[in-house]
Protein backbone atom coordinates (compact mmCIF):
# COMPACT_ATOMS: atom_id res chain seq x y z
CA UNK A 1 0.00 0.00 0.00
CA UNK A 2 1.22 3.57 -0.39
CA UNK A 3 0.37 6.82 0.42
CA UNK A 4 0.78 8.28 -3.19
CA UNK A 5 -2.25 8.42 -4.77
CA UNK A 6 -3.04 6.82 -7.99
CA UNK A 7 -2.20 8.85 -11.88
CA UNK A 8 -5.30 9.20 -13.49
CA UNK A 9 -6.98 11.46 -16.03
CA UNK A 10 -10.83 12.45 -17.33
CA UNK A 11 -10.25 12.16 -20.93
CA UNK A 12 -10.78 8.87 -22.39
CA UNK A 13 -9.61 9.33 -26.11
CA UNK A 14 -6.10 10.05 -24.92
CA UNK A 15 -5.38 8.78 -21.79
CA UNK A 16 -2.79 11.17 -21.06
CA UNK A 17 -4.22 14.27 -21.53
CA UNK A 18 -6.18 16.81 -19.07
CA UNK A 19 -8.95 16.77 -21.22
CA UNK A 20 -10.64 14.98 -24.31
CA UNK A 21 -9.96 17.56 -27.26
CA UNK A 22 -13.83 17.90 -27.87
CA UNK A 23 -14.05 19.28 -24.24
CA UNK A 24 -10.89 21.36 -23.81
CA UNK A 25 -12.13 24.50 -23.42
CA UNK A 26 -7.95 25.87 -24.82
CA UNK A 27 -8.79 24.50 -28.30
CA UNK A 28 -9.91 27.17 -31.15
CA UNK A 29 -11.88 27.06 -34.05
CA UNK A 30 -8.89 28.72 -35.54
CA UNK A 31 -5.35 30.74 -34.52
CA UNK A 32 -6.08 34.05 -34.61
CA UNK A 33 -4.37 36.35 -37.47
CA UNK A 34 -1.47 39.11 -36.60
CA UNK A 35 1.18 38.66 -33.88
CA UNK A 36 -0.32 40.55 -31.09
CA UNK A 37 -3.70 38.39 -31.36
CA UNK A 38 -1.67 35.32 -31.53
CA UNK A 39 0.71 36.63 -28.46
CA UNK A 40 -2.35 37.61 -26.76
CA UNK A 41 -4.12 33.80 -27.64
CA UNK A 42 -1.39 32.17 -26.12
CA UNK A 43 -1.37 33.82 -23.20
CA UNK A 44 -4.90 33.24 -22.59
CA UNK A 45 -4.43 29.39 -22.96
CA UNK A 46 -1.56 29.21 -20.35
CA UNK A 47 -3.89 31.18 -18.22
CA UNK A 48 -6.87 28.89 -18.60
CA UNK A 49 -4.58 26.17 -17.86
CA UNK A 50 -3.23 27.43 -14.96
CA UNK A 51 -6.97 27.80 -13.65
CA UNK A 52 -7.64 23.90 -14.86
CA UNK A 53 -5.06 22.80 -13.07
CA UNK A 54 -6.49 23.82 -9.86
CA UNK A 55 -9.62 23.43 -10.29
CA UNK A 56 -11.87 20.74 -7.94
CA UNK A 57 -9.46 20.91 -5.30
CA UNK A 58 -9.57 22.14 -1.53
CA UNK A 59 -7.63 24.80 -0.46
CA UNK A 60 -5.68 22.66 2.21
CA UNK A 61 -4.71 20.71 -1.63
CA UNK A 62 -4.13 23.74 -3.27
CA UNK A 63 -1.48 24.86 -0.23
CA UNK A 64 0.04 20.91 -0.06
CA UNK A 65 3.74 22.37 -0.98
CA UNK A 66 5.76 20.34 -2.88
CA UNK A 67 8.88 18.31 -2.13
CA UNK A 68 11.00 20.19 0.55
CA UNK A 69 12.63 22.74 1.01
CA UNK A 70 10.58 23.75 -1.61
CA UNK A 71 7.40 26.26 -0.95
CA UNK A 72 5.49 25.78 -3.68
CA UNK A 73 2.57 24.81 -3.88
CA UNK A 74 -0.63 25.54 -6.59
CA UNK A 75 -1.97 28.58 -4.38
CA UNK A 76 1.25 29.66 -4.36
CA UNK A 77 1.60 29.55 -7.58
CA UNK A 78 -1.80 31.65 -8.09
CA UNK A 79 -0.31 34.39 -5.74
CA UNK A 80 3.14 34.78 -7.17
CA UNK A 81 1.18 35.31 -10.46
CA UNK A 82 -0.97 37.84 -9.21
CA UNK A 83 2.22 39.38 -8.21
CA UNK A 84 4.16 38.79 -11.36
CA UNK A 85 1.08 40.75 -13.31
CA UNK A 86 1.69 44.04 -10.98
CA UNK A 87 5.44 43.93 -11.43
CA UNK A 88 4.72 43.56 -15.00
CA UNK A 89 3.01 47.15 -14.99
CA UNK A 90 6.15 48.59 -12.66
CA UNK A 91 8.37 47.71 -16.04
CA UNK A 92 6.41 50.22 -18.25
CA UNK A 93 5.55 52.79 -15.80
CA UNK A 94 7.65 55.34 -15.69
CA UNK A 95 6.29 56.99 -12.18
CA UNK A 96 6.71 55.03 -8.59
CA UNK A 97 6.57 51.34 -8.61
CA UNK A 98 3.41 49.89 -7.10
CA UNK A 99 3.92 48.04 -3.70
CA UNK A 100 3.97 44.25 -3.52
CA UNK A 101 0.70 42.96 -2.99
CA UNK A 102 2.02 40.25 -0.39
CA UNK A 103 5.08 42.27 1.72
CA UNK A 104 7.56 40.20 2.09
CA UNK A 105 9.99 38.39 -0.65
CA UNK A 106 8.97 34.89 -1.21
CA UNK A 107 5.43 35.65 1.27
CA UNK A 108 3.55 35.09 -2.36
CA UNK A 109 4.16 31.34 -1.51
CA UNK A 110 5.34 31.17 2.39
CA UNK A 111 1.75 32.84 2.98
CA UNK A 112 -0.45 30.83 0.81
CA UNK A 113 -2.13 28.82 3.74
CA UNK A 114 -4.89 26.31 3.02
CA UNK A 115 -8.09 28.54 3.90
CA UNK A 116 -10.80 29.51 1.67
CA UNK A 117 -10.20 33.46 2.40
CA UNK A 118 -6.57 32.94 1.67
CA UNK A 119 -8.02 30.91 -2.00
CA UNK A 120 -10.25 33.39 -2.60
CA UNK A 121 -8.25 36.68 -2.27
CA UNK A 122 -5.60 34.82 -4.55
CA UNK A 123 -8.13 34.53 -7.49
CA UNK A 124 -9.94 37.91 -6.73
CA UNK A 125 -5.71 39.11 -6.40
CA UNK A 126 -5.03 36.69 -9.70
CA UNK A 127 -7.84 38.49 -12.07
CA UNK A 128 -7.83 42.34 -10.62
CA UNK A 129 -4.14 42.45 -11.46
CA UNK A 130 -4.43 40.28 -14.55
CA UNK A 131 -7.52 42.71 -15.79
CA UNK A 132 -4.88 45.60 -14.91
CA UNK A 133 -2.17 44.90 -16.62
CA UNK A 134 -4.24 43.61 -19.99
CA UNK A 135 -5.43 47.36 -19.63
CA UNK A 136 -2.43 49.10 -19.12
CA UNK A 137 -0.21 47.57 -22.82
CA UNK A 138 -3.53 47.63 -24.55
CA UNK A 139 -2.65 51.39 -24.55
CA UNK A 140 0.69 50.32 -26.46
CA UNK A 141 -0.89 48.17 -29.42
CA UNK A 142 2.80 48.88 -31.14
CA UNK A 143 4.96 45.86 -30.67
CA UNK A 144 8.10 47.67 -31.09
CA UNK A 145 7.10 50.61 -28.76
CA UNK A 146 9.31 50.81 -25.64
CA UNK A 147 8.47 51.72 -22.34
CA UNK A 148 9.15 51.83 -18.89
CA UNK A 149 12.83 53.35 -17.41
CA UNK A 150 14.37 50.26 -19.19
CA UNK A 151 12.77 51.10 -22.47
CA UNK A 152 11.23 47.45 -22.47
CA UNK A 153 9.18 46.83 -26.02
CA UNK A 154 5.94 45.69 -25.50
CA UNK A 155 7.13 42.56 -27.44
CA UNK A 156 9.05 41.36 -24.86
CA UNK A 157 6.68 42.28 -22.26
CA UNK A 158 3.87 40.24 -24.05
CA UNK A 159 6.54 37.04 -24.50
CA UNK A 160 8.03 37.39 -21.22
CA UNK A 161 3.92 36.68 -19.97
CA UNK A 162 3.92 33.62 -21.91
CA UNK A 163 7.03 32.26 -20.89
CA UNK A 164 6.98 32.56 -16.83
CA UNK A 165 2.50 31.20 -16.84
CA UNK A 166 4.19 28.64 -19.47
CA UNK A 167 6.90 27.63 -16.99
CA UNK A 168 4.19 27.93 -13.94
CA UNK A 169 1.96 25.57 -15.91
CA UNK A 170 4.58 22.79 -15.90
CA UNK A 171 5.25 23.46 -12.50
CA UNK A 172 1.52 23.47 -11.81
CA UNK A 173 1.54 20.09 -13.52
CA UNK A 174 3.84 18.62 -11.36
CA UNK A 175 1.84 20.01 -8.13
CA UNK A 176 -1.18 18.87 -9.39
CA UNK A 177 -0.23 15.21 -9.90
CA UNK A 178 0.85 15.24 -6.75
CA UNK A 179 -2.12 15.70 -4.50
CA UNK A 180 -4.27 13.48 -6.48
CA UNK A 181 -2.67 11.93 -9.19
CA UNK A 182 -4.38 13.61 -12.22
CA UNK A 183 -2.28 13.90 -14.89
CA UNK A 184 -2.45 15.67 -18.56
CA UNK A 185 -0.96 17.97 -20.79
Amino acid sequence: MSDLPARWSQATVYPDMWADPDDDPRNNEASPDGELATLLDFLSGYRMTLRMKCEGLSPEQLARRSVPPSTMSLLGLLRHLAEAERDWRNWITEGEPLPKLYGARDADFDEALGEQSVVEAAYADLAREQEATDAALAAHPDLGERLGKDGTSVRELQVHRIEEYARHCGHADLLRECVDGRVGQ
